[in-house]
């Protein structure tokens, strides 16, 4: 049934371990996940806390939102916050949301959610002009990237192993042979 937004920021703030996100209106608890898929989300957000400059970034894994519409709020597994987006975040007692687009948003694949990833939120991170989307299947050993273009477009590509650099984020280098180890 859906809920308005007022509704749901209240529901996310006051059962934060339920891991609610609200699609096209209906509220929807993120599942539970694989070991491999905790495997990878926690070591990328390794991986990124150390290398990022923490007055520049903050890193999120499994926690705060992404608003899309008043309708959508999703929980990306991994995403990059400018410091500039955190900071009045900090000053107020309310559901960590970030409304602009972001450097880096990644969702990771488990069988609980892999359609769903796919089908409803990655269109929805583009729509919102997130500059770097990834998307890591753990089992597969892949990461396919949509990089955004200047005229918001993005390009699509496929890796499968090797170091990946994100464009948004200078200095960070992610050994995806490592990642998936």
């Amino acid at each position: 049934m859906p809920v308005s937004e007022k509704a749901f920021r209240k529901l996310a703030l006051e059962d934060p371990t339920g891991h609610w996100e609200l699609h096209c209106g209906v509220p929807r608890q993120k599942p539970g996940m694989t070991a491999q898929h905790n495997h990878v989300l926690f070591g990328l957000v390794g991986t990124l806390f150390i290398q990022l400059d923490r007055s520049q970034f903050e890193v999120r894994g499994n926690a705060g939102h992404v608003r899309i519409s008043s309708d959508r709020y999703y929980i990306p597994d991994v995403f990059v916050i400018p410091i500039d987006l955190f900071r009045p975040q900090q000053a107020v007692r309310e559901l960590e949301t970030y409304r602009t687009p972001l450097p880096l948003v990644v969702e990771i694949w488990s069988p609980s959610t892999g359609e769903y990833d796919i089908d409803a939120k990655l269109p929805q991170y583009q729509a919102r002009g997130d500059r770097e989307i990834w998307y890591l299947h753990p089992y597969d050993r892949t990461l396919t990237r949509w990089l955004q273009q200047p005229d918001g477009s993005y390009v699509k590509s496929l890796h499968t192993g090797g170091q990946l650099q994100p464009v948004a984020l200078p200095g960070v280098t992610i050994d995806l042979d490592t990642l998936f180890d």
